[in-house]
């Protein structure tokens, strides 16, 4: 009986595995999925289907992405065509179950190898994308066991959905073959252009009196603006204000003088050479009275700005004493400013062949190339001195704001060439213990981290010297993120999405 009991017993736990094993294989057999990644000139598709049967429904989840930005297509209306030879299905949304999520069901009528075709109209314009080789089986079974075989490497990867890389600056794209020469990086200051800058001196001995009390570094300045005066009241010598007097007094005789002996000119009274000498003393007179009023009164010489512009430096303090040709304000415009930089001379063969440069701002980490800035190499040197004994090279550019005179900026100089390389953006390339790496896309929700072996760099891109290929996506925006959930765990390679 005990036997009896125990055979019954291990037959009920066989049958009960048997159904644990058959309902694993039913669950394992619906999750079943296909991953169809396909690309337009302007969108990106990833969408995760059924795998089709003929006279079989088929579920699938679309994901639509512009690729301009990577943000999702938010409304709109898109039909999906199954074609098969010459017979297909079709379904039409005209919206998305949630922002860039079309969630389609279509029934294929029969088996073979055909293409599924995505027509998508919106505000944004019409677009399409075709997805080749669909293949659509006689049965389920069939369908699903294809479905499973298809073997997806998922070493070393992180899930990161459509939707999170929705909610940031994201963005994938493939390395670049193209000229990349030698690159010197060096450091230069930010100066103002020849030009763009004047100096403002006294032009006689004097004290100094602001005209006003915002004659202040960085104070806007117009063009014909009165800054300061220079007075010379008090000075025993060199008293600008007695001057003046003398030459009003000079021109006021030498006038009186003209017009007398013009009177007697008249009557025959005195000669001509009498009278043009004395309209030469008057013209004189005048000539240099006429100078003083534009720029003196009686109290003393008054300055204004040339230009308008802003004050860079203020050389003196209101009230002190002052000689003529001593600075006095420096007004600036801000608008061209020149880079100065220096390298080593090993590099004097390869200056010469410079053509461009990229800029980068230490402020605020942002890098310019020189085409932004309206810029151009002015010059480089040939030779050393004394006191320097590496080779100055002088860039000009265009001001856009994020530019200080005085400061510092890294500069990338960039030799012409015409050797290839594969490169890829500075925000694609993340370091780690020495080590760089990217994310290489297996699909639009699925990144292999991969290590690379870079080159030089000239500020926005890299020159990757091993590790992928230029038929590979990576991402080139976002890569930090995708860095951070991988370091969270692994995520549920549906989450977040609306099955």
């Amino acid at each position: 009986m005990i036997q009896l009991l125990y055979a019954l017993l291990m037959a009920i736990m066989l049958v009960a595995c048997n159904q644990n094993v058959q309902q694993t294989d039913e669950v394992h057999a619906h999750e079943a999925k296909l991953q169809l990644t396909e690309y337009s000139n302007n969108m990106e598709l990833f969408a995760e289907a059924d795998p089709f049967a003929a006279g079989q429904n088929a579920g699938i989840l679309a994901h639509f992405s512009w690729l301009e930005n990577f943000k999702p297509l938010e409304s709109g209306a898109v039909t999906i065509s199954l074609i098969i030879g010459g017979k297909g299905v079709k379904q039409t949304l005209t919206q998305p179950v949630r922002p860039g999520i079309y969630k389609f069901e279509i029934q294929p009528q029969v088996a073979g190898v055909g293409k599924i075709i995505f027509d998508i109209n919106s505000k944004e314009g019409q677009s399409q994308i075709i997805v080749n080789n669909v293949t659509v089986y006689k049965n389920k079974h069939d369908a699903e066991h294809a479905a499973e075989a298809i073997v997806v490497s998922e070493t070393n990867t992180t899930v990161f959905t459509k939707e999170q890389s929705w909610k940031i600056d994201f963005a994938t794209d493939f390395p670049k073959v193209e000229p990349f020469g030698q690159v010197i990086k060096t450091t230069a200051q930010v100066q103002s252009a020849q030009g763009d800058e004047i100096i403002i001196t006294a032009k006689s001995n004097g004290f100094v009196l602001f005209a006003a009390e915002n004659v202040l570094e960085g104070k806007s300045v117009s063009g014909g603006q009165t800054l300061f005066s220079i007075s010379g009241n008090g000075l025993a010598a060199n008293n600008a204000a007695v001057y003046f007097q003398e030459v009003k007094n000079n021109y006021e005789k030498a006038k009186a003088d003209y017009e007398r002996l013009a009177e007697l000119a008249k009557d025959k009274i005195i000669s001509e050479k009498d009278l043009l000498n004395a309209k030469n003393l008057y013209d004189n007179a005048k000539a240099n009275y006429d100078n003083l009023v534009k720029n003196f009164t009686a109290s003393g010489q008054n300055v204004t700005s040339s230009m308008n512009g802003f004050v860079k430096q203020v050389f003196v303090q209101n009230g002190q004493y002052v000689e003529a040709g001593q600075a006095i304000v420096s007004i600036s415009q801000n608008k061209t400013l020149l880079l100065k930089a220096d390298v080593q001379q090993k590099f004097a063969p390869v200056l010469a062949t410079i053509n461009s440069a990229n800029i980068r701002t230490l402020q605020n980490n942002l890098t310019y190339t020189l085409a932004e800035l309206n810029g151009k190499i002015v010059s480089f040197g040939r030779n050393t001195n004394n006191e320097n004994f590496l080779l100055p090279i002088n860039i000009q550019i265009d001001n856009k704001g994020a530019f200080v005179s005085g400061g510092f900026v890294e500069l990338y100089l960039k030799a012409l060439t015409n050797t290839q390389a594969l490169t890829l953006p500075n925000a694609a390339i993340l370091e780690e213990q020495g080590s760089y790496f990217v994310f290489v896309q297996v699909h639009p929700e699925l990144f292999e981290k991969r290590e690379v072996k870079v080159g030089a760099t000239d500020g926005l891109k890299t020159e990757i010297v091993k590790g992928i290929k230029q038929q590979e996506r990576v991402v080139t925006e976002g890569a930090i993120l995708v860095k951070l959930a991988q370091a969270t765990g692994t995520l549920d390679a549906h989450s977040g999405h609306n099955h």
